[in-house]
């Protein structure tokens, strides 16, 4: 079969890089024709809250060849992305999306390729996060130009179903990122963290925004003893002051190592191997592929109860799921975590792993294709 995959690739950075790298790499090892079609532009910088949009050179990024056309705002590049798919004669298109904003582009694309190939898109966020009056609409407008849909946790199949309720869609968990290398010794990344290794080591990891509750992880940490350490790992979009006056605020005994910046692929390892449990403290959530990182290094969980958390934590057993959005339940379930035997935990992940594969992953894709009416011989 040949595929074409419409979505950032390297040189940028972030999950939506990271996850078509890794499902580019999937289908080819399963043996088909794969191209990756990359954004000449992704967010014109005036628009982009972060530092950079794009990976260090230095930086172990999956480092994928790709045919950079797609312009975001730029219409003209719209035509010039459907003659560069159209030359490439895929039978199924995938189309990366997570955000109202490049619709203009990608409903284009799809509408004027549906007729060419399968339109398939991957929804990362049918509804943004952080929602706006026009996502809803704008969604809709490229979803009527779309032959089936992928989607990772119940979270986005409702709100793919409230905007297409006759939706062909797969649903299937987030899979495991596997890039970032090997677990180390806790002794030597935290010396590389120059962090004491003696502590009870909460990380918060990824990028700082509203919607992930660092202030309430932040509160719930003040009201932890001083055997407990905070990681806050990750740049955040907008403002860090309120944050920082929280940390501030604490009593000087409760450490807090706060790297406000974009970690490095490369860096990864030294974060989840440092710690030993991952706090998701979110207010609202789909799916999160930082609890994938998380299982690669055999890190449990404690999140509250959004989006799939619940189901890929609770039923898994590789966590602890709080009992509401606040920060107190969040700290009654961090100390519940260092209260208990944690070798369940270890245990159940090693089983989800298993589960998370991205052959696992693929060979679902693969076959919801062939019900759509692509064979494998296409």
């Amino acid at each position: 079969m040949r595929i074409a995959i419409l979505s950032p690739f390297y040189p940028y950075r972030g999950g939506i890089a990271q996850f078509s790298a890794m499902l580019y790499k999937g289908l080819k090892q399963e043996g088909h024709e794969v191209k990756a079609f990359n954004f000449k532009r992704l967010y014109p910088d005036f628009l982009f809250p972060g530092q950079t949009q794009y990976v260090d050179e230095k930086d172990q990024a999956i480092r994928i060849a790709s045919c950079s056309v797609l312009d975001s705002i730029n219409p003209l590049s719209y035509f010039k992305t459907v003659q560069e798919i159209k030359a490439y004669a895929p039978d199924v298109l995938i189309i990366s999306y997570w955000m109202s904003f490049f619709v203009p582009g990608y409903a284009h694309i799809a509408n004027r390729l549906k007729k060419e190939c399968k339109v398939i898109v991957l929804v990362h966020n049918a509804i943004p996060h952080e929602k706006r009056f026009f996502d809803k609409p704008m969604a809709s407008l490229l979803f009527k130009q779309t032959d089936g849909f992928i989607v990772m946790s119940d979270t986005v199949k409702h709100d793919l179903l409230s905007l297409k309720p006759d939706a062909p869609y797969l649903q299937t968990p987030h899979p495991l990122y596997t890039h970032f290398g090997d677990k180390l010794s806790r002794e030597e990344s935290c010396r590389q963290l120059n962090i004491n290794p003696e502590k009870k080591n909460i990380l918060f990891f990824g990028l700082i925004r509203d919607y992930k509750g660092l202030d309430l992880l932040i509160e719930a940490f003040s009201g932890l003893d001083n055997n407990y350490q905070l990681i806050i790992a990750g740049e955040s979009y907008g403002s860090f002051d309120k944050y920082q006056q929280q940390i501030n605020g604490l009593p000087d005994d409760l450490k807090v190592a706060v790297y406000n910046q974009y970690i490095p692929d490369s860096k990864i390892p030294v974060f989840f191997s440092a710690a030993n449990v991952l706090v998701l403290p979110y207010r609202s959530a789909t799916q999160s592929g930082v609890l994938s990182i998380a299982y690669h290094f055999d890190l449990p969980i404690i999140a509250t109860p959004v989006g799939d958390f619940p189901q890929r934590i609770t039923h898994a057993g590789t966590g602890i799921i709080t009992s509401n959005i606040s920060a107190s339940s969040i700290q009654n379930g961090i100390e519940q975590f260092f209260s208990e035997d944690k070798e369940v935990y270890y245990y159940n992940i090693q089983k989800e792993k298993e589960a998370l594969s991205w052959e696992t992953f693929t060979t679902k894709l693969l076959s919801f294709l062939k019900e759509l009416g692509l064979s494998q011989k296409d």
